[in-house]
């Protein structure tokens, strides 16, 4: 009899390591998933919803740009506020997102994309080609991190 209790506790053991979800694949988003998100927070930027946008990030939640660090939605509702307000037009075109996960196994994604704007006390027309570097976690962005390039940028 102690042989069929043995088997059993083993059987249990394997059962549940074959059969449960590791925790990192709970909080994992699939590529669509991914994808959806970097496709709103575009048109978050093209329309300048502000809410929308502070909305896609986690409570504690970074959006880096250069010579700006926001944490956390209101904060980062904030500074987009302030950027709407010096500027109009925002076009945006994708050219690719590659994602993958990190060494923790958490999502993320690297996303190029082309960008324009206008700033309005000038009129003049802001363009550049962009990396953004996007971290997630609980199907929201965790870290948003913008590299830009001014210098040389290509036409969509």
């Amino acid at each position: 009899m102690l042989w069929l209790s043995q088997w059993l506790v083993l059987g249990t053991i394997f059962v549940s390591l074959t059969f449960s979800t590791p925790l990192v694949a709970s909080q994992s988003m699939n590529q669509q998933d991914i994808q959806i998100l970097i496709e709103k927070a575009k048109d978050a930027w093209v329309a300048q919803d502000v809410d929308a946008i502070a909305q896609l990030f986690t409570i504690d939640g970074e959006l880096i740009v250069p010579g700006q660090c926001w944490r956390g939605q209101e904060r980062i509702r904030e500074g987009l506020a302030n950027f709407k307000e010096q500027y109009s037009d925002v076009k945006i075109y994708i050219h690719r997102i590659i994602i993958g996960a990190n060494q923790a196994g958490a999502n993320q994604a690297a996303v190029e994309w082309y960008y324009e704007d206008t700033e309005k006390a000038t009129g003049r027309r802001n363009k550049a080609d962009d990396v953004i570097v996007v971290d997630f976690k609980d199907n929201q962005i965790s870290r948003w991190r913008e590299y830009f390039d001014t210098q040389t940028p290509t036409n969509k």
